[in-house]
């Protein structure tokens, strides 16, 4: 029994789930990298999709009918084109360089976005047209660099849903990209019979870290809510640089 594996993985599992609950999965993008300081990526990566699709289902239960339907038929297409956009084009590109590429945005968003003087930015919604791009790239990065969160939160962060709509909306689209990206997986022979059977037995941990993000949702405020959102989405884009960088170095 590798109890340092087990211990990086109930922390990611449960960090991710309280992410998911709360923030719409803002800060789970740290989930395979904490997982990989003591397995490869790709087993990390193995590990956690299980999880993450049943954690999906505790999120989208949890927020049950409080999603925006307008931006889930504009979003999830668009996000299933990029999965498999990703799934065809897996050997094409470098993690690394991609990593790099959504972490600069990440954080231009972020800064560009912040609050002046305790007062919300006034933000325009996407075009149609570019609100699908970011969630085709949303679908695209998620397969190839577990970094989908950055760019769906470009697009809704520009919608002014209110904060449970957001998270309600964003899990929904992350659930159909998810269960697309097992099909990809499997293929691809990233899943076997140990690694299945291992994230079945965290699915308790899944559970209650969204139970914990859900009930810090409901404390926080709107404004709150938007400030720690592009506080995540910041230290996300910076996450994703580093691991680049470090990739390439």
């Amino acid at each position: 029994m590798d109890w340092l594996l087990i211990f990086l993985i109930t922390a990611a599992v449960l960090i991710t789930g309280i992410s998911k609950g709360g923030f719409s999965g803002a800060f789970g993008i740290i989930a395979v990298p904490l997982v990989s300081l003591q397995t490869s990526p790709a087993v990390a990566a193995a590990i956690m999709l299980p999880i993450l699709c049943v954690m999906d289902i505790f999120t989208v239960q949890k927020f049950w009918q409080k999603w925006n339907k307008e931006q889930l038929i504009k979003c999830i297409p668009a996000a299933i084109i990029g999965v498999i956009i990703g799934g065809l084009t897996a050997t094409w590109f470098s993690a690394e360089l991609l990593k790099i590429l959504v972490g600069i945005i990440a954080v231009g968003f972020a800064i560009n976005s912040w609050p002046k003087n305790n007062k919300p930015k006034a933000i325009k919604p996407l075009s149609t047209l570019t609100g699908k791009l970011w969630c085709c790239l949303a679908g695209f990065t998620s397969f190839i660099a577990h970094a989908g969160g950055p760019p769906i939160s470009v697009h809704l962060l520009r919608t002014n849903l209110d904060k449970t709509q957001y998270v309600a909306t964003a899990a929904v689209i992350f659930t159909a990209i998810n269960y697309v990206k097992i099909i990809p997986y499997s293929m691809l022979g990233l899943f076997n019979t140990s690694n299945i059977l291992l994230s079945l037995y965290f699915i308790p941990v899944a559970y209650l870290g969204v139970q914990l993000g859900a009930w810090l949702h409901y404390r926080l405020s709107n404004e709150a809510f938007f400030k720690c959102m592009y506080g995540f989405l910041f230290l996300t884009g910076l996450k994703l640089i580093w691991d680049g960088l470090f990739g390439i170095i």
